[in-house]
């Protein structure tokens, strides 16, 4: 899905944190790194006119949510965790449109591998 027609976006890429999720015990007592990349579709047309950061999204307070995150209430799959993110985004009033990706790349897979990554995106109704 890509961003709908008409809206602008935000990107925040690579937010890193220590977070214990996974459906192993190993990974819930140890933890591994995860990296959230964020786009948002919103039209910044009234912030940029204005000058008014209430017609937008304070990216600097969503980092923060979205590593609180992260590091918070472990739970088995990463896909919880995408979909706790896109939930926080969208509650924000002028999102309309929003794609987390979720990366684990020291997931406990037996192959070499690079990454591992979920993407959810969603629209406001």
């Amino acid at each position: 899905m890509a961003i709908p027609e008409g809206l602008d976006r935000i990107d925040l890429i690579g937010i890193s944190a220590h977070g214990h999720h996974g459906v192993f015990d190993e990974e819930k007592k140890n933890g591994q790194t995860f990296v959230v990349d964020v786009s948002l579709g919103l039209d910044l047309g009234p912030a940029a006119r204005e000058h008014d950061l209430t017609r937008t999204v304070h990216y600097g307070v969503l980092a923060q949510q979205i590593h609180d995150a992260i590091v918070s209430d472990p739970v088995d799959l990463i896909e919880t965790v995408a979909l706790r993110m896109v939930d926080l985004c969208l509650a924000e009033e002028p999102v309309r449109w929003v794609s987390v990706t979720v990366h684990k790349p020291e997931a406990p897979i037996a192959v070499t591998f690079h990454d591992v990554a979920v993407t959810i995106e969603r629209s406001r109704q």
